[in-house]
């Protein structure tokens, strides 16, 4: 895992078409701004889609 200090306002840039930015600070809490490609899928992680495991083959 890579741990980054930024400011607000500042960014971070993950390939050529992903822009993450600190758009506030307070209260405990950091705001983060995503800019990607539609085709990109963001989630919050308790946001994900559920994976359901394969089902065991019958024999």
């Amino acid at each position: 895992m890579l741990v980054l200090t930024r400011m607000l306002g500042e960014r971070i840039i993950i390939g050529d078409d992903v822009v993450i930015t600190v758009v506030d600070i307070g209260r405990g809490k950091v705001r983060l701004g995503i800019e990607a490609p539609k085709q990109v899928p963001v989630y919050r992680e308790e946001l994900l889609p559920v994976v359901q495991a394969p089902e065991p083959e019958q024999q």
